[in-house]
Parts: structure tokens; C-alpha cells; sequence
């Protein structure tokens, strides 16, 4: 049987979200922000934290009371950093109590991204061969392919489309794309006329 021409190139990824912690140092009177800043909305007997709906970059941000914040909505981790920033800069003047001055740090708690590998992917075949995928087309139309390094879990759909969760950094997305792509090329059969036009 002839050797498989290669199919799937280097994967491309779209960032659809980030979610990132930090602590600003500070101890927030939340009361207060929520009163004196218009795109801050406070509602304790619902939940402990404020929301700030940023709009640039666009991403919304949980305050709690003891300066720990939660970032979601950036597309890219530059994103995360200016929010955070911005965010910080903004409660300074409300702080009941300011620990420690200086930029805070982010942590990325998880990326969600999107990719196509623009190839027909059999999904029977690779829930058979491959360690870690689970199908069950009945209940959900992808394969879930729990990769251990980097940890992370991709949803792969017949159209070649993948969803990629999990990952810490961009740069850990890029190296579980590429993992998945070597892994699923002989699973992969180039995409028909009508396929490619729906891409």
C-alpha cells in the first residue's frame, strides 16, 4: 500500500477565550466601586464578587473584596496583561488598603481555541487506534481526545474542525495542535468540493 500523502499542514489557531487570575494586592470596598463606576455591577446576595464589563480590550473581570480578580473574554494573553493593568490602575483609588505596589502578574487558567486542520477526519478510526479518545456519536457529534502533555482535551469533529481547551499558554495550544495533527494524519482524507466550500 503506498505511504499516505501528508494532508495536514501546520496547524493555525483562533483564541475564543482566555481565563486568567491575578491579585491586584489590594483590598477592595466593593460597595463603593460599584456605586462610583459605571461598568460595575455588585449584587452580593447573588454573588461574592463585583463584575467590570471592560470594552477594551473587550473581556469582563470578577472583583472580590480581597483584590483577586478573574479575566475572561481576551483573545490573547498581551490582552489579559492590558486588562489586568487597566483594572488594576482603575481600583488603586478605591482601595481600602493598597499591600503591595507594582504590576500584578496573571495566571492563565485556561485557553479555549479553534482550528481547522481542513482535511475529512475518520472518527471511528481514531477512537479505535488512539489512546485517550472517546466517541460516542449518538451523544455528541465529535471525538474527545484527552491529551496528557500538554494537558489539555480537543474536541475533533469529521470536518477536520478542532476545539482545543485546557492548554496554559499559546504556546502550549500550538504543541497539543501539532501533536494532534501528527497523530490524526493517517486518520485524514482530503476534504471534497463541497466540504471545502463550507469551510
Amino acid at each position: 500500500m503506498a505511504k499516505r500523502k501528508s494532508t495536514i499542514g501546520r496547524p493555525k489557531f483562533n483564541i475564543e477565550n482566555i481565563v486568567a487570575s491575578a491579585d491586584l494586592q489590594l483590598d477592595l470596598d466593593l460597595y463603593s466601586i460599584a456605586f462610583k463606576v459605571y461598568d460595575v455591577e455588585y449584587e452580593p446576595e447573588q454573588f461574592p464578587g463585583a463584575i467590570f464589563k471592560m470594552k477594551e480590550p473587550k473581556s469582563s473581570l470578577l472583583l472580590f473584596k480581597n483584590g483577586k480578580i478573574i479575566c475572561t473574554g481576551c483573545k490573547s494573553e498581551k490582552e489579559v496583561q492590558q486588562a489586568v493593568n487597566k483594572t488594576q490602575k482603575m481600583l488603586f483609588k478605591y482601595a481600602k488598603n493598597i499591600r503591595r505596589k507594582g504590576k500584578a502578574k496573571f495566571t492563565v487558567e485556561n485557553i479555549v481555541a479553534s482550528a481547522n486542520f481542513a482535511v475529512m477526519l475518520d472518527l471511528y478510526g481514531i477512537a479505535s487506534s488512539v489512546k485517550n479518545v472517546e466517541y460516542e456519536p449518538e451523544q455528541f457529534p465529535g471525538a474527545i481526545f484527552k491529551m496528557v502533555d500538554p494537558k489539555s482535551s480537543l474536541l475533533l469533529f469529521k470536518n477536520g474542525k478542532i476545539i482545543c481547551t485546557g492548554c496554559k499558554s499559546e504556546k502550549e495550544v500550538q504543541q497539543a495542535l501539532n501533536k494532534t495533527a501528527k497523530l490524526m494524519e493517517k486518520f485524514a482524507s482530503p476534504l471534497e468540493d463541497k466540504d471545502k466550500k463550507k469551510k
